[in-house]
């Protein structure tokens, strides 16, 4: 029992660095209905039909060199969106082509819940 618990110590103390590089890989999610109000960033949308855009073209601020990036679907507020060239730095996505996903917050009259 001792020399197992002290074997599986070490390999836990093995895999540390993997785990603590493991923190810099950025955290996907694949939605699969509607897109929550409030939560902002990349949508994957994994093999599902593309979602309801709020433009039917792709924005895209800053073109790179070389051939076009592959388009994303972002989830962001109505006013990123709207002015997109002063916010597409804080989602890492000015040269990339880009899709705002709609939500209910698009939708006229729509109230923020309070929390």
């Amino acid at each position: 029992m001792r020399k197992s618990l002290a074997t599986l110590s070490l390999a836990l103390l093995g895999l540390s660095p993997a785990f603590a590089s493991a923190a810099d890989v950025g955290l996907r999610v694949i939605v699969s209905g509607e897109v929550a109000p409030g939560v902002y960033g990349r949508v994957d949308i994994g093999t599902a039909p593309p979602p309801p855009v709020l433009y039917a073209k792709p924005v895209i601020i800053a073109r790179p060199p070389g051939p076009p990036p592959g388009a994303v679907y972002l989830h962001v507020p109505p006013g990123h969106a709207k002015h997109w060239s002063k916010h597409c730095k804080k989602y890492n996505a000015c040269g990339v082509p880009v899709y705002f996903v709609k939500s209910e917050e698009y939708a006229p009259g729509y109230k923020a819940k309070k929390k």
